[in-house]
């Protein structure tokens, strides 16, 4: 992907599967002066209280969907779009335009070298179109299982639903420019970082 406008000269894409250590990773990035864009936080952002997605996801799935306090019922939206794909396209078509306006404008605000955008569904919903390079977050599917339920409490019959929502781990990394290995330590994945960093740093210099 060539340069866009005011972007940086290099984008990176940070995606990996669920409980893989995406957001240890862009901490790294962000800790080494890197502009990190996570679109889970723009994904809440365009839906706050007040906001036009807000009142446009109201309209659309009704009352059932929203907080007593106003906000969106996370939960009850996560329900309700889950396993049904035509309801998701539906969320997907009001939020999707959305948090693309507001990557666009992140990344025209970025001012590293290079910056990263983590997108948990990079690969899935064609995100890496925004992307130069594709980065991968990866460790065994066991190691996932046990942070999902041991760690997070998820139970299982819900994590067997998220991993089977998500690539397999072979098809992820094979369509990876670079890949993390995260089934060590913290400092380990850190210093894996740090070699992209200086890598990445190159590569946008000569850009």
């Amino acid at each position: 992907m060539a340069q866009i406008g005011d972007w940086p000269a290099l984008v990176v894409g940070l995606t990996g599967g669920i409980a893989s250590g995406k957001s240890l990773a862009a901490q790294h990035f962000a800790d080494l002066g890197v502009d990190v864009i996570d679109t889970d936080v723009l994904a809440r952002e365009v839906v706050a209280p007040g906001s036009e997605g807000l009142e446009r996801i109201r309209v659309a799935f009704g009352e059932g969907v929203m907080a007593p306090d106003g906000g969106l019922d996370r939960a009850a939206m996560r329900q309700r779009v889950f396993g049904d794909p035509d309801e998701r396209h539906r969320l997907e078509a009001i939020t999707h335009p959305l948090i693309e306006g507001a990557l666009r404008s992140r990344l025209q605000q970025a001012h590293s070298a290079y910056a990263v955008v983590v997108v948990p569904l990079l690969l899935e919903r064609g995100w890496d179109r925004f992307t130069h390079r594709v980065a991968v977050v990866d460790c065994p599917v066991a190691e996932q299982r046990r942070r999902l339920t041991e760690r997070d409490g998820t139970p299982p019959a819900e994590v067997e639903r998220i991993l089977a929502s998500q690539l397999g781990r072979d098809e992820r990394n094979a369509q990876a420019d670079d890949v993390l290995i995260n089934d060590g330590s913290p400092d380990a994945l850190r210093e894996q970082v740090e070699r992209l960093d200086d890598r990445y740093r190159r590569i946008a210099l000569a850009s």
